[in-house]
């Protein structure tokens, strides 16, 4: 596959909400000079955006700004904030943890033991940490990759060619899959190439398997891996495809490092057609490989179907070498085609050419070509040609046996010439794969590791020139290595370095221009994106880049004017080309932010030593922008039950300064329509001959009007009964009585509170001893839902009548 220097921004996103603050009490944000760093704490409704109260379902958003001040230097904090009430009064929304970069977003099912997977809405707390935080808070921290000494085993075993992830973090990783191996054997190992260790989360190596999910441990593959190993990346997803066996079919299946999991497996052929599968290469959206039958299988990247039609006629003859259980032989692309090279036991190697646009041999390649002798030859790779401009125009394969010689034909199947470097290896040297590579000078280059008849060597060819790599020996031997018995490399855009692996399991780098080892090259590239450190919603955050600087770096053991920095956009497109000042800083302050808002920095440092890259000391690229403090967001929703009247957030904190506390939000929640009581009031008038049978306590009976003659019997006093009923679902407090005829009533009933489902009775009595007419009296009450939010006005009852009769009711 050939490298160019591309870089593709891979930033963290968050999700932005345009939503007004309802409760923002953050406290004041400390100045430079303020000794003790500060945390504001805020609330934002986003189901009813610049609403009051919150109503019983809405979703929360909690916003916490840390503004860092004290030692200027990289100094550690944690950020700390339980969830009041949670699984009660509010609950945590999945998945909406959000941090700043450099920030290990961690969550909590106890409050005490916090994890780095999100449990869900079990979460009862949640937590922000970061090793290296600086004062202001607005700089992203990228290791800076040290020469890559050799590891001896650090692969563990026989590994094939590396496969370099730049994790989001800022870290740098060599992968690899050791091959011809079962499916049960673990076959996966990771190596950190910043300290030059296996990575964390061992131990190492690691099984495959055809579920998704992540690596487990020991024997428990089920996928075998192949004889010649050849890697696809997904340029949108950074996943690895790999072509891989299982006991009932072959196919593709792959990888997400960035995750440290399986992803998938999709067979394409079951097993009996075809054993295996060599090298894969894509293009159009598809990987193509070649099956141990000749059949091309095909599967869509996107989809992860298998492509229509295929397995698709062969391009070679079948191939099942190494005991019939391997494809001996390679692919590469070249012209939009694709060529693969194959080997039968005792038969000629050939190359044969598959046009995917026709699904068929390519035209000029019905009979696929030698590449060798007829005999005892074979040939692990294929590999493109260029012309001295870059053009791919051909494709190549390096026979094994006697002086590895290469053989070349046209995109149309016509004979050219093939490189003469391979002229200088030994007699028996096995060549494979190369690694291609645009150099920093613009020259198109292939470097071929080999062994066999060497214990490890580079064969470098520069297809600018059409010649042997002008400085790099013929070839590189690796003196000081021991046996490293190459099978390839990867290319480090950003060092502009070689990453080896091989047959002994030695990791080990390589100068590209001059073929020594280590490379004494360091680097890093990091992805910035200023509106990621915002999970607000608001806008203005932002004034603009400031600089990116070298720490820890000693710039005497820098080459500074053969150091470069690039600056690019998300599409890779080139921003600006900023020096490396010899104090080690670089200027972004003249990128717009507006016109790019999130820029990748690589800085390419070529070293006089590696002096700074030994004992404690870890130099550092830091970058810089002008901004507010950054913030920490998580989400709550509010919980159903009527008797949740608010929610409250309060956020610790320790840092260099000390212990940290935020302001305390507390959010009113009002009562929604499920959740208002339902008042009546009832009035009746006493119809019993005995005033006695009428006051509290009395038997009655009460009815809604007096018979003609009772007043009198009573002494021309009306007595009253009013039963003020909440049916619920919650009470009411501040309750007062409305009777505009009778104060006393009034009086007697006072200002009350009344639970849900209880009833309240009060008793009170009217003259009407000079009263001829009818007397009505009408009363209501008015009350406000227990724990309302504060100004929340009262709720008035409809109303009641009750009617007494002096004389005549009729005379009413």
């Amino acid at each position: 596959m050939r490298r160019r220097f591309v870089r593709v921004v891979s930033a963290l996103g968050v999700n932005l909400l345009a939503v007004a603050t309802i409760s923002a009490l953050p406290v004041q944000l400390a100045s430079a000079q303020t000794a003790a760093s500060t945390l504001g704490k805020s609330a934002q409704n986003l189901t009813h955006p610049g609403a009051g109260p919150a109503s019983h379902g809405d979703t929360v958003n909690w916003v916490l700004d840390y503004d860092r001040t004290g030692p200027a230097g990289p100094s550690p904090a944690t950020i700390t904030d339980p969830i009041v009430g949670a699984g009660t009064t509010q609950s945590y929304v999945p998945g909406s943890l959000k941090a700043p970069p450099g920030w290990t977003p961690r969550w909590s099912t106890d409050g005490t033991t916090f994890q780095t997977t999100d449990p869900g809405a079990g979460t009862v707390a949640v937590r922000a940490d970061n090793p290296a935080t600086r004062p202001g808070g607005t700089s992203l921290d990228s290791p800076l990759l040290p020469p890559v000494q050799s590891a001896p085993v650090a692969t563990g075993g026989d590994g094939y060619t590396p496969i370099l992830h730049r994790t989001a973090s800022g870290g740098v990783e060599a992968w690899n899959m050791y091959h011809h191996l079962g499916p049960a054997a673990p076959k996966l190992v990771c190596t950190d190439l910043i300290t030059n260790t296996l990575c964390a989360g061992g131990p190492w190596p690691k099984p495959v398997n055809t579920t998704p999910g992540p690596f487990g441990a020991g024997n428990t593959g089920d996928i075998g891996s192949p004889s010649i190993s050849q890697y696809v990346k997904d340029p949108n997803t950074g996943v690895i495809y790999y072509s891989a066996a299982t006991a009932t079919g072959v196919g593709v299946a792959c990888l997400d490092l960035e995750n440290r999991a399986n992803c998938g497996f999709w067979p394409l052929s079951p097993v009996g057609p075809m054993f295996t599968i060599g090298g894969l290469s894509t293009t159009g959206g598809n990987i193509y490989g070649v099956g141990s039958s000749g059949h091309v299988v095909c599967l869509n990247m996107a989809s992860h179907t298998p492509c229509a039609g295929q397995p698709y006629a062969p391009i070679v003859p079948a191939n099942n070498n190494f005991a019939g259980a391997y494809y001996v032989g390679g692919t590469t692309l070249a012209g939009g085609k694709m060529f693969a090279t194959s080997s039968p036991a005792g038969v000629t190697p050939v190359l044969g050419c598959f046009d995917p646009v026709t699904a068929t041999a390519c035209a000029g390649w019905a009979t696929p070509k030698p590449i060798a002798p007829s005999g005892s030859y074979y040939t692990y790779n294929a590999f493109t040609a260029y012309d001295t401009t870059g053009n791919e125009v051909g494709a190549c394969s390096t026979r094994v046996g006697g002086i590895p010689l290469s053989t070349c034909y046209t995109l149309t199947g016509a004979a050219m010439a093939a490189p003469s470097a391979f002229g200088s290896l030994p007699s028996g040297e096995l060549v494979f794969g190369p690694e291609v590579v645009t150099t920093p000078n613009g020259h198109v280059r292939s470097y071929f590791g080999s062994w066999g008849a060497t214990i490890g060597a580079t064969t470098c060819h520069d297809w600018t020139t059409a010649a042997p790599c002008a400085g790099f020996p013929l070839p590189a031997l690796h003196p000081g290595l021991g046996a490293t018995r190459d099978y390839g490399y990867a290319y480090d855009e950003v060092t502009d370095c070689l990453i080896g692996l091989g047959d002994a399991g030695v990791l080990f780098s390589i100068d590209p221009a001059v073929g020594s080892s280590p490379c004494i090259h360091s680097g890093a590239s990091a992805a910035l994106n200023p509106a990621t450190f915002y999970c607000d919603g608001g806008s203005g955050h932002v004034q603009g880049y400031r600089d990116a600087r070298l720490e820890n770096v000693t710039m005497a053991n820098v080459n500074v004017a053969a150091s470069t920095v690039d600056v690019t956009d998300t599409g890779g497109g080139t921003v600006a080309t900023p020096g490396l000042a010899a104090d080690g800083t670089v200027d972004l302050s003249g990128i717009s932010v507006a016109a790019h808002p999130d820029i990748t920095v690589s800085v390419r440092l070529v070293l006089n030593n590696g002096n700074d890259f030994t004992g404690p000391n870890r130099p550092t690229m830091v970058l810089s922008f002008d901004g507010d403090a950054p913030q920490v967001c998580f989400k709550t929703t509010v919980a159903a039950a009527c008797t949740v009247t608010g929610v409250t957030n309060t956020a610790t904190g320790t840092d260099a300064t000390g212990a940290l506390t935020s302001n305390t939000v507390d959010l009113a929640v009002a009562p929604g329509a499920s959740c208002q009581p339902t008042v009546t009031v009832n009035k009746e008038i006493c119809t019993a001959n005995d005033a006695h049978n009428c006051i509290a306590g009395g038997s009655g009976p009460f009815a809604k009007q007096a018979p003609v003659g009772i007043l009198g019997l009573l002494y021309a006093r009306a007595y009253w009964r009013i039963t003020i009923t909440n049916a619920g679902p919650v009470g009411i407090s501040g309750a007062q009585l409305l009777d505009g005829v009778e104060p006393s009533c009034v009086t007697a009933a006072g200002t009350f509170t009344l639970a849900a489902g209880a009833s309240k009775q009060v008793y009170c009595s009217t003259s009407v001893v000079l009263a001829l007419a009818p007397v009505t009296n009408t009363a209501s009450a008015r009350y406000t839902p227990t724990n309302s939010p504060a100004g929340t006005p009262p709720t008035t009852t409809a109303s009641s009548s009750a009617r007494a009769c002096p004389l005549l009711c009729l005379l009413g």
